[in-house]
């Protein structure tokens, strides 16, 4: 196997396939290839990669139907690849658990470092958290289980959102930019920023009363976004 891991590339565009699979050759991965979604869940029984790139728009078995099957099966780390204009896909792709998107058109360098930091991530050991429990009036987070609840409602959180919420209540009152963000709960330097919007609005959609006028995750204007506690 080569240094870097293996990857499995699902997209039905034969040109996408082949351009993705030598960057990421060149970056060091062994690379799989699958033109559709079926074949995709095969490969991925049969080679059991360490990452999935993975294409929305396919015909028969969709990007958004595969990464819900491998949510079923799996935790491995999932880059979906999307279209401009389709935010509600990026959105349904990171609430089924996806862990990062990048738009088409793109770079495939681009492509290939991002693969590269969300697989370091993943394999990266998780720190044992300086609190066992993190709370704001009726929001609270069990860190070593990694549950959050609202009201005694459990909250279904995906991984990275739960990171953000946790990162939230762990720095009150404090403002940070996107790029600030994505570099401390997504451990990159680098990449597109507005993963960090659909993360944040996703949140609200989970622990506010009416994320249209959200009273915990505020937006600061020309900064970014603070989390404002809501305790006395």
């Amino acid at each position: 196997m080569a240094e870097q891991g293996r990857v499995l590339v699902v997209d039905d565009d034969e040109t996408v396939r082949d351009v993705v699979r030598r960057y990421l050759e060149v970056a060091g991965f062994d690379v799989d290839v699958a033109g559709d979604g079926t074949e995709g869940l095969r490969l991925f029984a049969e080679t059991g990669p360490d990452l999935v790139v993975l294409d929305v728009m396919m015909p028969g078995l969709n990007g958004l139907e595969v990464c819900r099957r491998l949510r079923q099966l799996s935790q491995v780390p999932i880059v979906m690849l999307t279209a401009l204009g389709e935010e509600e896909n990026r959105i349904a792709g990171l609430q089924l658990g996806a862990d990062d998107y990048v738009t088409k058109p793109f770079s495939p360098k681009e492509l290939a470092l991002r693969v590269s930091s969300v697989l370091r991530r993943a394999r990266m050991p998780r720190p044992a958290p300086a609190a066992t429990e993190l709370a704001d009036g009726d929001l609270s987070l069990q860190m070593t289980a990694r549950q959050a609840s609202i009201g005694g409602v459990e909250l279904p959180l995906t991984s990275r959102e739960f990171d953000l919420l946790a990162f939230f209540l762990a720095h009150p009152g404090v403002a940070f930019s996107r790029a600030d963000l994505l570099e401390k709960v997504w451990g990159w330097d680098f990449g597109d920023q507005s993963t960090v919007t659909v993360h944040v609005r996703r949140l609200r959609e989970k622990i506010e009363k009416d994320p249209a006028k959200p009273v915990r995750v505020a937006t600061v204007w020309g900064v970014g976004y603070r989390y404002d506690p809501v305790r006395p």
